[in-house]
This record gives structure tokens, C-alpha cells and sequence, in this order.
């Protein structure tokens, strides 16, 4: 006699009829089996969807794992070819049925193990590897000679490059016209012969713009010297990339593009067509950092991008510093910057810049307190995509009160600088290295002895460990003024340690330089950090960090003082950078408080 079926015997049955055969409890396996060779294991391992969709997607659905299972019979001989292997046998079996005998529309199938099972064969070497005809003095690619191992991608590149060295000699229109790739499976080589037809060598004709450029509010004569396309000139395609990099550049564009003609005109010349989209003319955008020693930083731009028909950007920024931050205890002033630049792209070169520029400050300090305004004329030098120059002429007025008195200055200054970026990110780095060099002679005009020369340099490296979810983070700063004593120079120009940008824990410009019971900057600072960056998840990150800054009353880095700080922080990473929170404490002197500090963007 059947007993009845109870409430929880049916909550269980109704569970497991729920559960599809779609969706098994348990994941599928997939084993692949390919030898001993632990570099061709790996390559294959990569390019298999099911190894894919399994260990890494998760995936459960049948229909998904089969359409994998099938596709990597095409997938596992492409990469053998590419190894140099050209007589594999690859079987694929789900749950024992080869692959390709198994429906993707099959309904009510389960699959519960992929079995890949591949015998390379041997190894394939060139019997002959041919590219020609070639530019003088240019030669194949390497591997690409008889003996090496046939490889499909040393093929391709040979091929590419065949093109491309024949392009880049000024032969625009230079192809492919024949290639011949024959495998012998008695011999076990590979016969790969190209042959490239170059064309004429051209040079850059008139530039033309699109339909879509000539709608622009720039005047085309603008878009056209943005772009910079020589004409006359031999041919080169880095130029073709040049000049569209300059139109983004530029900023008044949201799109930009250079397209070559693909034919030749009169004269052996090379046309190309400029299309263009304008951006929105207009842009505000704001920011903020919060500190419990340096206080509350408010940030704000504006941003007119094509102010006279011209590509001109006028951009206007204000910073308010230093709200409630922290200085024995209690609270000081607040510091407050405005400036506006006036940009204008391709000045007497594409790549050169004429920037005026205007800016006034006021800073309110524990140690001293300025009124500043400066006015500068010059010019930016795009040398290289990560290489720019700067020169700049200034006028600037100082007006300064510390425990030295009221001194009021006024300077001529020159400043020459470069800045190499080679960080794969601006505001979380992870590799590469960025280095900014600043010299700045000044000429005092008015009767104080302070004519001299600042000298600044910022040096940032980023090192992965194995992997980019590890990263050695480093930083050295350094500056001095060199010339005038202290009391000739502006306390605006003077050096503190201490607080967010410098050393971490530390009271915001607690370091100094005090002689004779008196307090004031230094004339040479360096500062060190060094950061430990780990990202646990896609979104959540930890940071361990050390800083360490210095300063010295003499301009030459001798006498001074160090002081120290070190702290764990979090970053919660998202699409405009990382959200950055530190905790840090002194590890110098006999304060035992800390200091907490959020923002946006790594610390550097």
C-alpha cells in the first residue's frame, strides 16, 4: 500500500521537477588532453570556448556548451596551426558522442563532460619563406626564414608587413597581390611565398573635407591647419594617424578622421578626407577632496571649446582649499585660486600651442599668508604623443605676511619644462612611468635681492607584480630655489612637508624651516612614497603606503629635516577612476593622532 505523499515530500519533489535538464545541479567538466607540452596545453587551453564557458563563465546551459564544444574543433586547429603543428587529429566528446553527431536544438539534453582530445602531430618548419619584393635595406620579419617553425601568425605578419614597409616608404596604395601556402606532410614543411605589388611612390596631396566637416563651426581653414596633413611631402601613414590625433587634440571635435583616397591623382599625389563632428561647445565639470588634516578642497572648471570659429578653448578653474582643515586643533584660513587660459591649437606648427593664461590666488597658511597674480604668455610643444614641451613667459605680483613681516614682490619669470607620460592610465596607473621637469628662472624688478632659479622635478613609476591586480607604486618629488635667502623669496614659493599631497599622517605643512624661533618654508624639499596596490575584486581594491618628505633652509639639501607617515587605504574603482580612502598615521615625532583622506583618483 502507497503511503501519501507529505507536504515536505512534496516541496522536494516540486524542487527537483523544477530543475531542468537545462540547468543541472552539477557543472559540466572539461578535461583537454594534448601531451606534455605545457606551453601548447596553454595555448589551447586559451583558445577552447568550452574551457571558456566552463571554468571561467560558469556557464550550465546545454544548448551554450554543446555550440562551444563544436566551435572549438575549428578553435583547436587554428591554434596547432599557429604552433607550427599541420597534421592534428582533435576530437571533442560530450558525455562519449563526438560533438559534431550532437544537435544544439536537442531538447531535454544534459551535459555533464566535454572531453577534448588532441594529437598535434609534428612539428612543421619552413621550407621556404619568401616576402618580396621589399623596401632596400628593409627584412623579413623575424622567424619568417626556412628552418624556423611555420607558424600561421609569423605568416600573417610577414604578409602585413610586407605592406606596411612598402606604406611607410610612400607607397600608399602598396597590397598584397599573391601568396601561395602550401603544406607537405612527407616532408612536414611549409612552402609560404608572398609577393606585394608597392605602387608609386606619392606624396600628400590637397587635403579635402567631408560633408560632415564642412558643417562644423570651425572654420575648415582651421580644421585643416589643426590637422597639419604635409603636403608635398613623400607619403608617410604615422602622418595620416598624427593628424587625426591632433583634431581629438584640439578639443572642439567629438569625432575626427582621416581617410586616405584609394587611388592616385595627378602628379603622384594622395588625397585624404577630413570628417569632423563638433563637441558641445560648452562643458562644467567639478570635484572634491576631503581630508581630516588638510580640510575640504572644492574644484570647478568651465570650458568654452571653439570661442572664435577658430578651435580657441577658453577654460576658467576655481579652487576654494583648506575648509576646517586641521592645524593645532583648531581651524585656519581658507585658500582660493582662480585662473582662466585662452588656448589656441596649432600656432605656427600642428603640434604647438600659443596658451595665455591668468591666475590669482590667495593662500592662508598656519606659517604665513600670500595675495598673488601672475600673468603668462606661451607656448606647448607636442614633441611626441607621451613627450611635451613647455615655455613660458610671466609677470607675477606677490604680496606676503609671515613671522619674517610684510614683503611685497615682483618677478619676470621664464619657465622651461618637459613632461613624459608613459602610464597606461592617468588616474590609476598600473604601468609605466611619468617624469615632469620644471626650471624656472625669476628676475626681482622691484629693489629686494630675489632674482634666482626654481628648479622642480615629479618622478611617478609603476611596477606590476606578475599581474596588474598587484602593483608597486613609487614617487619622488623634489624642489629647490636657488639665489635669494628666505627672506627674499615669496612664502608662496617656499617649501612645507606634511598632509595629503606630501606625507600622509603628517599635520598639513607641519614641517618647515624655524630659526631663531621663527617658522617659515624651506628652500629644497624632497618627498618619497611608496605604495603597495592590490585589486581584490573587479570593483574593490587595498593600498599600503609609506611617505616620507624632507625639508632644508638651504638651497642645496644639506641640514633639514625628515619626517614620516604610513597607512592602509581602500579604492573602489569605477568608470570616471577609483574612489580613494586612506587612514594614515605619524611614524615621526610623538603625535599619536590620525588622519583620514578621501577622493577621487589614486594618491598619484
Amino acid at each position: 500500500m502507497r503511503k501519501p505523499l507529505s507536504l515536505a515530500g512534496a516541496a522536494t519533489l516540486g524542487c527537483l521537477l523544477t530543475l531542468s535538464p537545462l540547468s543541472p545541479l552539477i557543472a559540466a567538466e572539461v578535461v583537454l588532453n594534448a601531451g606534455t607540452d605545457e606551453e601548447l596545453l596553454k595555448s589551447l587551453r586559451e583558445a577552447s570556448l568550452s574551457v571558456r564557458a566552463v571554468d571561467v563563465e560558469k556557464t550550465t546551459n546545454s544548448q551554450e556548451l554543446i555550440a562551444a564544444a563544436q566551435a572549438d574543433y575549428e578553435r583547436m586547429v587554428a591554434a596547432l596551426y599557429d604552433k607550427g603543428y599541420f597534421g592534428p587529429t582533435v576530437s571533442i566528446k560530450v558525455d562519449g558522442k563526438q560533438a559534431s553527431d550532437v544537435s544544439v536544438l536537442a531538447r531535454n539534453v544534459t551535459v555533464n563532460k566535454i572531453v577534448i582530445d588532441v594529437t598535434p602531430g609534428p612539428l612543421f618548419t619552413f621550407s621556404e619563406a619568401e616576402i618580396a619584393p621589399l623596401p632596400e635595406g628593409i627584412a623579413p620579419p623575424e622567424g619568417f626564414v626556412p628552418g624556423a617553425t611555420a607558424r600561421t601568425s609569423v605568416m600573417r605578419t610577414a604578409a602585413t608587413a610586407g605592406v606596411r614597409d612598402w606604406r611607410s616608404a610612400g607607397h600608399a596604395l602598396a597590397e598584397l597581390d599573391s601568396q601561395k601556402i602550401t603544406a607537405n606532410h612527407r616532408t612536414d614543411n611549409v612552402s609560404a611565398v608572398f609577393r606585394v605589388t608597392p605602387g608609386p611612390r606619392l606624396t600628400f596631396g590637397v587635403p579635402r573635407l567631408g560633408e560632415g566637416s564642412l558643417e562644423s563651426d570651425v572654420r575648415p581653414e582651421r580644421i585643416i591647419a589643426i590637422a597639419g596633413i604635409p603636403q608635398e611631402k613623400v607619403f608617410d601613414p604615422a602622418e595620416v594617424r598624427r593628424a587625426a590625433d591632433r583634431l581629438r587634440r584640439a578639443g572642439a571635435f567629438s569625432s575626427a578622421t582621416v581617410v586616405e583616397d584609394d587611388h592616385a591623382s595627378a602628379g603622384d599625389t594622395l588625397g585624404t578626407t577630413i570628417n569632423v563632428t563638433d563637441a558641445k561647445k560648452r562643458r562644467l565639470g567639478a570635484g572634491a577632496e576631503i581630508s581630516s588634516t588638510d580640510g575640504l578642497t572644492l574644484t570647478g572648471y568651465w570650458i568654452h571649446r571653439n570661442l572664435f570659429g577658430g578651435s580657441e578653448r577658453l577654460r576658467f578653474d576655481g579652487e576654494i582649499a583648506g575648509i576646517g582643515k586641521a592645524v593645532d586643533g583648531g581651524a585656519d584660513g581658507v585658500d582660493y585660486t582662480l585662473s582662466t587660459t585662452l588656448t589656441y591649437p596649432a600656432f605656427a606648427h600642428p603640434d604647438m600651442d600659443l596658451v595665455f593664461g591668468i591666475e590669482a590666488t590667495r593662500e592662508d597658511e598656519p606659517a604665513y599668508r600670500t595675495d598673488a597674480v601672475e600673468g603668462t604668455v606661451g607656448l606647448d610643444r607636442y614633441i611626441t604623443p607621451d613627450l611635451t614641451g613647455t615655455l613660458e613667459l610671466g609677470l607675477r605680483y606677490n604680496y606676503s605676511v609671515d613671522d619674517l613681516g610684510e614683503r611685497e614682490f615682483f618677478h619676470a619669470t621664464f619657465s622651461g619644462g618637459l613632461t613624459w607620460d608613459k602610464r597606461n592610465d592617468e588616474f590609476n596607473a598600473t604601468k609605466g612611468f611619468y617624469t615632469k621637469l620644471t626650471l624656472s628662472p625669476f628676475v626681482g624688478l622691484n629693489e629686494s635681492d630675489s632674482t634666482g632659479l626654481r628648479s622642480e622635478a615629479d618622478l611617478r613609476a609603476y611596477l606590476p607584480l606578475g599581474t596588474e591586480r598587484f602593483v608597486y607604486a613609487n614617487r619622488l618629488q623634489l624642489g629647490s630655489v636657488v639665489g635669494p635667502s628666505i627672506i627674499d623669496t615669496p612664502s608662496d614659493w617656499l617649501y612645507y612637508s606634511g598632509g595629503g599631497g606630501s606625507v600622509r599622517g603628517q599635520g598639513y605643512k607641519s614641517l618647515g624651516v624655524t630659526e631663531n624661533g621663527v617658522t617659515t618654508g624651506g628652500r629644497s624639499y624632497a618627498a618619497i612614497s611608496t605604495e603597495l596596490r592590490s585589486k581584490l575584486t573587479d570593483t574593490i581594491g587595498a593600498v599600503a603606503f609609506v611617505d616620507y618628505g624632507f625639508v632644508s633652509g638651504a638651497e642645496n639639501f644639506t641640514g633639514g629635516e625628515w619626517q614620516g607617515g604610513a597607512g592602509l587605504g581602500m579604492r573602489y574603482f569605477t568608470p570616471i577612476g577609483p574612489v580613494r580612502l586612506d587612514v594614515a598615521v605619524p611614524v615621526t615625532g610623538d603625535d599619536d593622532s590620525f588622519a583620514v583622506y578621501i577622493g577621487i583618483g589614486q594618491a598619484f
